[in-house]
């Protein structure tokens, strides 16, 4: 999920893991995880991938994935699904077999997975254990009618890993999956694939993990050192080429310049496809024809007016955060390296406004000496450090303007909105109340949402608490990005990170209303999505539309998604479309409109 950690597997397992019915739910389970036998043929491993240049002459091919299920639409979509069929093999090379041979002895003696943040029996139990691809499959709609306003797409990213790990492995690890609900008329199409990352096309044909994972794997010295040195041999011999992307494209989805990216801090974003028929399709790794490189942040901004984006990327070497944009067309504009950020620090998510883009510098870092002594992490909480909020005009060319705040004990992961208000602004966000247990024991997690007021000119800073509610994955109008708003919609965690419910915020007028609509015992869902009933009307109210999400029934181990009217004191459920089977809990999703979706740009 972020840019330290670059991603991935460095555990042997050299068989495919897929999933029967969802299990019970008592936990510490993953009796639900069958395993196929591997097919006998084998190939090389391919070299690094091509770029996708948006406006070039090719793209890279895509590897294909089988259907594994049969679907009323599938025959419609013959040519999508020959686009994904997945091609794998299973005879490791001799310097991929001493390597596999190391990693076990890693995982079983040196450094094996006995904290229950990274232990798998733990991380992918029940909801959270991965899935197989599921071509387009026609869903009945059970309550309700679609509005029409939702003609599009639903999309919803997330971690599934393509291979059960047997050492260490965090929430944050999974291979990307997009999970896509297209709708035309009333009708619902359900899809799920894998974006065919670098790293996952190497280890899809490999038969086994390749990559190390980053937050699992690198936690003290001894599984540090000789995952390094198994990971350096990899390269040496072939088996994988670092310049291809390291990343899982797991963690959001964006659309801009006529095409859909899914996000991953730790790499380039990858440019995916939706077909007609409700298929998923990856187009490859974009560099913005070579302006962009090493990453761009899962969260970048769109102005609703101007068409802009706004992003940025950080690391563990200076400068460790460099802002930058894009025009309304697609095409990137020159980094801003930001000096004065003296320490790495992860920085998931930050805020625009009409003027300004806002950063935030909080207590989460980066602490190798933590993993040289075999204390902790190499990314961890710093009591000693003073949060801090970065406020930098937004289209400037150098870091000279940028002013910083110190805000004691701010410290967030996602943002919700902000807004420029005379010679100030205005930020909210969910605090992290309990930050230290942000990477290790997210159910411990804590989120107050605050409204923050800096005076530009005077320095001086003014909090209120919103809710003292655990709110987080909170979303907006997206027209209202930037420009002051009211609403906002976040999900009730119960605990962290599962999604027990949706809570509208009303924080104007000096004020706070609160409407709940909880999903009912043993469901969860996740971040919600507002949509409007007509965004093209400049007079209608910001919450005239629908908030929508996944959620499943860990009871009945069923999935669905809802659509709930979001003007309803009680975001009233009024529409309801059963899935074609369990959808595992993720990250973020966005909608993209039919009109959207017509203009995508082709693969050449």
């Amino acid at each position: 999920m972020y840019s330290f950690s670059s991603s991935l597997f460095s555990n042997r397992f050299l068989q495919r893991s897929t999933l029967s019915p969802p299990p019970p739910p008592h936990i510490l389970k993953v009796s639900s995880v069958r395993i196929e036998e591997k097919p006998q043929n084998p190939q090389s491993p391919p070299p690094s991938p091509p770029v996708y240049k948006p406006n070039g002459t090719s793209a890279p091919q895509v590897p294909q994935v089988s259907s594994s299920k049969p679907s009323s639409s599938s025959s419609s979509s013959s040519s999508s699904a020959s686009a994904n069929k997945i091609k794998r093999f299973s005879q490791p090379s001799l310097p991929s077999t001493f390597c596999n041979v190391f990693d076990d002895i890693i995982n079983k003696f040196i450094d094996p997975p006995i904290r229950p943040s990274v232990d798998p029996k733990y991380v992918l139990a029940d909801n959270f254990a991965p899935v197989n691809e599921l071509p387009p499959t026609e869903c009945p709609v059970i309550k309700g009618e679609l509005p029409p306003c939702l003609d599009g797409a639903y999309i919803r990213n997330g971690p599934n890993p393509q291979y059960l790990p047997r050492g260490p492995h965090h929430l944050f690890d999974g291979d990307g999956m997009l999970h896509s609900l297209r709708i035309s008329k009333g009708r619902a199409t359900f899809c799920s694939r894998y974006v065919k990352t670098y790293k996952f096309n190497l280890e899809n044909q490999a038969g086994s993990p390749i990559f190390p994972n980053f937050f699992s794997g690198f936690y003290n010295l001894p599984g540090a050192a000789t995952r390094g040195i198994v990971t350096a041999a990899r390269v040496v011999t072939g088996q994988f080429n670092p310049t291809g992307g390291v990343g899982l494209a797991n963690t959001s989805l964006v659309f801009f310049g006529k095409r859909l990216f899914a996000l991953g801090e730790s790499d380039l974003p990858y440019t995916v496809r939706l077909t007609e028929e409700g298929d998923i399709e990856t187009v490859g790794r974009c560099d913005f024809d070579g302006k962009l490189f090493m990453g761009m942040t899962a969260h970048p901004k769109v102005d609703p007016d101007t068409g802009e984006i706004f992003a940025f990327r950080y690391g563990p070497v200076p400068p460790f955060l460099t802002l930058f944009r894009f025009d309304a067309e697609g095409s990137k504009k020159p980094d801003v390296p930001i000096f004065s950020m003296v320490q790495p620090t992860l920085l998931h998510d930050f805020a625009i406004t009409k003027r300004y883009a806002i950063v935030p510098d909080i207590q989460v870092v980066m602490k190798p000496i933590d993993m040289i002594v075999g204390s902790g992490s190499p990314v961890g909480s710093d009591p000693q450090k003073v949060p801090r909020i970065g406020v930098i005009p937004r289209n400037a060319t150098t870091e000279s303007e940028i002013r910083w705040f110190n805000v004691p004990g701010f410290n967030i992961m996602h943002t919700i909105n902000a807004w420029d208000d005379e010679d100030a602004i205005v930020l909210v966000a969910p605090n992290i109340l309990s930050i230290e247990h942000a990477l290790e024991q997210m159910e411990l997690v804590h989120c107050t949402v605050e409204m923050v007021r800096i005076e530009i000119k005077s320095g001086k800073v003014t909090r209120r608490t919103i809710s003292s509610r655990n709110l987080d994955f909170g979303v907006i109008n997206p027209s209202y990005v930037g420009k002051k708003n009211r609403y906002a919609y976040m999900g009730l965690g119960d605990p962290m990170p599962k999604i027990s419910g949706v809570v509208k915020l009303d924080y104007g007028n000096n004020g706070v209303k609160e409407a709940v609509r909880n999903y009912g015992d043993g469901c969860f869902g996740g971040e919600p999505f507002f949509v409007a009933k007509d965004p093209d009307n400049e007079e209608a109210e910001e919450d005239d539309g629908y908030v929508v999400s996944y959620v499943h029934d860990e009871k009945r181990g069923e999935s669905r998604f809802v659509v709930m009217d979001a003007q309803s004191p009680t975001l009233d459920i009024v529409a309801s479309v059963k899935l074609p089977r369990r959808v595992p809990y993720g990250f973020h999703g966005l909608f993209v409109s039919e009109r959207d979706l017509t203009k995508q740009l082709p693969h050449h």
